[in-house]
């Protein structure tokens, strides 16, 4: 009697799951980064101190996802990220939680609520010329502050988030709204700040599978009043393995250049203009199919403390093995400091 009854309970339990499609995704990596002037470290470049420049640094993301179909044929789902990374602040210690999202898809729309992918951190070639295996651009992304689909636990738990996709054929088309305190009971104080609502939206298309465009646009990033970003890019298929963009980025005037942090104490005025950034990027797959070089140059107009140079550029590899890969980085950044990288990346 009692084997039937667990049996039953067992198989009621396993058709519950399977209905749910309950899934757990992600990855992993771990290698070495070597960051001139101990920035690993958190060292202010304004006044370097002693540390160390080469650590181990690993990471593990997990994603748990759950959805159900309707008879109608509408999805609707929920996920939950469990993160630890080796050094940060919030997920260093152990794997942290993040706030979770619901959503729901039918007929190419998706609507997501609570910690969703905002439109232009979603954007198709926003992250294009990042190299090795951690994806690392210290000269090509965006450094302007906007909200992201967050791997910790908020800071404010009033903060909302909406988010709506379209795709059809080659075009995918976004659109989100973030409020960082959707209760007004933090807004213009000293802990916040004078909080604002980002608005944002993006667009991706490609064409005969050669040509790819995107775009997209943050107003009052990361809750920042009047502060703006723009993005625009295209990469070009010139041959079956061998592929070069160039994106254009305006990246306002709130946000953390590689060295700088918004925590530290005299920020506030190190940032006169981050300016825009113009990155030319390419990659290209040898013969084997195995082996991917990545490359890309950088060019900041931007006027902010400790910038030596407006030139940055980097070079990296990847060699797939199956189900992995490793790879490894060289680059110099707007402060002239050399990074490089070499580990191994995993998913699951």
């Amino acid at each position: 009697m009692k084997k039937a009854l667990i049996a039953s309970t067992a198989l009621v339990l396993t058709a519950g799951v399977a209905a749910a499609d309950v899934t757990i995704s992600g990855y992993g990596r771990t290698g070495v980064i070597y960051y001139e002037d101990s920035v690993l470290t958190g060292t202010d470049p304004l006044t370097l101190s002693e540390g160390s420049d080469s650590q181990v640094i690993s990471r593990l993301r997990m994603n748990l996802d759950a959805s159900t179909s309707t008879d109608a044929g509408v999805d609707f789902g929920a996920r939950f990220r469990l993160q630890w990374d080796q050094g940060s602040g919030s997920r260093g210690d152990d794997a942290s939680t993040n706030a979770g999202k619901l959503f729901v898809t039918a007929s190419g729309l998706t609507v997501e609520v609570g910690n969703v992918d905002t439109a232009l951190d979603s954007a198709g070639l926003l992250y294009a010329s990042e190299l090795g295996s951690y994806d690392r651009s210290v000269g090509g992304n965006a450094l302007g502050a906007f909200f992201a689909y967050e791997s910790s636990p908020y800071s404010n738990v009033d903060r909302l988030g909406v988010a709506v996709k379209y795709s059809v054929d080659n075009l995918t088309v976004r659109a989100s709204y973030v409020d960082p305190d959707q209760s007004g009971l933090v807004e213009d104080t000293a802990v916040f700040g004078d909080v604002k609502e980002e608005y944002s939206v993006s667009a991706d298309y490609t064409w005969n599978d050669r040509l790819e465009l995107s775009g997209g646009v943050a107003l009052n990033g990361a809750g920042n009043d009047d502060h703006d970003v723009y993005f625009v890019g295209a990469r070009y298929a010139v041959l079956e393995n061998a592929r070069i963009g160039l994106n254009w980025i305006d990246n306002g005037d709130a946000g953390s250049p590689v060295g700088l942090s918004s925590t530290d104490a005299e920020f506030d005025g190190l940032v006169d203009d981050l300016g825009s950034t113009v990155a030319l990027y390419g990659d290209y797959t040898l013969a084997d199919g195995l082996t991917n070089i990545e490359a890309y140059v950088a060019n900041n107009s931007g006027d902010w403390a400790a910038k030596e140079t407006d030139n940055s550029f980097g070079v990296g590899v990847n060699y797939d093995l199956g189900g992995a890969r490793l790879g490894a980085s060289l680059q110099r950044d707007y402060q002239e400091r050399v990074t490089a990288d070499m580990g191994v990346r995993f998913n699951f």
